[in-house]
C-alpha cells in the first residue's frame, strides 16, 4: 500500500482544511443521527399518545448503553490505530482494527442476550410502569433484542474507517442508515401505514442499522487493497500491547457512557413520578438538545485522528493549534445556539406535540439544558484529547466527576429544592465545574509536552 496519500492529511494539510475534512462529515453524520432520533419522537408524537412517546423515552437508556460498547471498541481501537499510524507501526494498525471489529460483534450479542433474559427486571428500573411497560418492550424488541449487533457494529466500523482519515466514507455509511430510518418511520408508525406506533419506530431503526452495516462491508471489500481497516480473522489476536492500548482508552470511554445511562435512568425515574406528560416532555427536550450536543461531539470525534497522529509523531505544535482552532469555533457556535433555544423554547417543543401541558414542561426543561451547551463543548473537546492521546486515567476521572460526583447528586438536590423543574439544571451545574477543570488539565498537558514541540511543516498552513 502507498502510505503517502494517507498521511498527507495528518502532516501537511492546513489545519482549518484538515479539521474541516475530518470534522464536517463527522458532524453531518451526527446531525443525521439526531434527525433520525428526532424522527422517532416526531412521528410517534403525531399519534398524540403520551404513552407511545414515553415508551421511546424510557427505552433511550438502553440505546445509550450501546455507546459503552461503541466507545470501548470504537474509540479505543481508532485511537490505537491513529497513534500507531503516527509511529508508522502498520501491523498494530491492522491488528487494532480487527480487534475492535470482532469484539464489537461478540459484546453486541452478549448485550442482546442479557437484555432479553432480564427484561422483566430491567423495564421497571428504566421507569416503565403498568401503562408504558408493554409499549416500551415492543420498541426494545427491535432496537435491543434483535438490533444490538447491527447498531453497535455500524458505529464501530465508522470509527475504524475514520481513524485512517476517511471521515467522508464513515459518514456516508452512518447517514445511509439514518436517512433510511427517517423514510421508514412514518410508514411503520402512522395509521395510514402499518400503524405499529412505537414498535414501528424500533423496526425502522433495526432495518436502517442493518443497511449501514452492509454499506461498510461493501466499502471495505472495494478498498481492500487501499485501507488500514482489517477485518480478516487471522489478524485478530489478544496480544497484550493491543489489549492494553485499546482498553486503556476504551474502558474509561465505556464507563463514561455507562454512567450517562445511569444519569439518564435517574432523571427518567424522577420525571416519571410526575406522569407520562412530564416524561414525554423530557424526552422531546432531550432530543432537541441532542442537535447541538451531537455537533460538539462530532467535532471532538472528528479531530481525534488528527490529534492522535500528531501527538504520536511528536508534532505538538500542530496538535495544539488543531485544538485551539476547534475550541474557538465550537464555543462561538454553541453560545449562539443556546441563546436561540432559550428564546424559542416553546415553539421548538410545540413542533413535536400539540399539548399545552407538555409544551409548558418542555420549555422549562429546555431553558435549563441549553445553558449547559457551551460548557459541555469544552468538556467534550478535553475528553477527546484524553482519548486521542491515550490518557485513559484522565478520561476516567472526568467521567466519575461528571456523573457520580456532580450531576447525579445535583439531580437529587435540585429535585428536592425545585421539584421536577430543577432536574434540567443538574447538567449545567456539573459542566461549569468540569469545563474549568478541563482547561486546567489541558494547560498542564501542553506545558508537559512543550519540550517535545516540533515546528510545523512548511506546507502545513497554520
Amino acid at each position: 500500500m502507498d502510505h503517502t496519500n494517507k498521511i498527507d492529511l495528518f502532516e501537511r494539510t492546513p489545519i482549518p482544511q484538515a479539521v474541516g475534512k475530518l470534522a464536517v462529515p463527522t458532524i453531518l453524520s451526527s446531525l443525521v443521527m439526531v434527525l433520525y432520533n428526532l424522527a422517532d419522537t416526531y412521528f410517534v408524537g403525531m399519534l398524540n399518545n403520551p404513552i407511545q412517546n414515553a415508551a421511546v423515552t424510557l427505552a433511550a437508556p438502553l440505546l445509550l448503553a450501546f455507546n459503552a460498547i461503541n466507545n470501548l471498541f470504537g474509540v479505543g481501537s481508532s485511537s490505537m490505530m491513529s497513534r500507531a499510524l503516527g509511529r508508522k507501526d502498520y501491523d498494530t494498525v491492522y491488528r487494532s482494527s480487527a480487534f475492535g471489529f470482532y469484539c464489537s460483534i461478540f459484546f453486541g450479542l452478549l448485550f442482546s442476550l442479557l437484555y432479553t433474559t432480564f427484561q422483566p427486571q430491567l423495564l421497571p428500573m428504566l421507569g416503565a410502569g403498568t401503562e408504558t411497560a408493554a409499549t416500551t418492550a415492543a420498541y426494545a424488541k427491535w432496537t435491543v433484542s434483535l438490533g444490538a449487533v447491527p447498531s453497535i457494529l455500524n458505529v464501530v466500523m465508522a470509527y475504524l474507517i475514520r481513524a485512517e482519515g476517511s471521515a467522508l466514507h464513515a459518514s456516508i455509511g452512518t447517514m445511509s442508515g439514518c436517512l433510511l430510518n427517517i423514510i421508514l418511520d412514518p410508514i411503520f408508525i402512522l395509521p395510514w401505514g402499518l400503524n405499529m406506533g412505537a414498535e414501528g419506530a424500533g423496526l425502522a431503526t433495526f432495518l436502517s442499522n442493518c443497511v449501514a452495516c452492509v454499506y461498510f462491508f461493501v466499502l471495505l471489500y472495494g478498498k481492500r487493497k487501499n485501507t488500514y481497516v482489517c477485518i480478516r480473522p487471522r489478524m485478530f489476536c489478544l496480544k497484550k500491547t493491543i489489549l492494553v492500548g485499546v482498553c486503556g482508552v476504551g474502558i474509561p470511554a465505556s464507563i463514561q457512557n455507562l454512567l450517562n445511562v445511569t444519569g439518564m435512568t435517574v432523571l427518567n425515574n424522577f420525571t416519571s413520578s410526575f406522569g407520562s406528560d412530564a416524561v414525554a416532555a423530557m424526552g422531546i427536550t432531550q432530543k432537541i438538545n441532542m442537535v447541538p450536543m451531537y455537533i460538539a461531539m462530532g467535532l471532538s470525534q472528528g479531530i481525534m485522528p488528527l490529534i492522535s497522529y500528531n501527538y504520536a509523531s511528536g508534532n505538538i505544535h500542530r496538535m495544539k493549534k488543531t485544538l485551539l482552532f476547534s475550541a474557538k469555533l465550537a464555543v462561538s457556535f454553541l453560545l449562539a445556539v443556546a441563546a436561540g433555544y432559550y428564546i424559542g423554547a416553546e415553539g421548538l417543543i410545540g413542533l413535536f406535540m400539540k399539548n399545552e401541558q407538555i409544551i409548558a414542561y418542555g420549555a422549562s426543561f429546555l431553558h435549563g439544558f441549553c445553558l449547559a451547551l457551551p460548557f459541555l463543548c469544552i468538556d467534550f473537546l478535553a475528553v477527546g484529547v484524553f482519548q486521542a492521546t491515550g490518557m485513559g486515567r484522565e478520561s476516567f476521572l472526568f467521567a466519575i466527576l461528571r456523573k457520580i460526583v456532580l450531576e447525579i447528586p445535583a439531580l437529587f438536590l435540585l429535585n428536592l429544592i425545585f421539584p421536577l423543574y430543577g432536574l434540567a439544571y443538574a447538567q449545567l451545574t456539573a459542566e461549569i465545574i468540569l469545563s474549568a477543570a478541563a482547561v486546567l488539565v489541558l494547560m498542564r498537558l501542553f506545558r508537559k509536552l512543550k519540550p517535545a514541540e516540533t515546528p510545523e511543516p512548511p506546507a502545513g498552513g497554520q
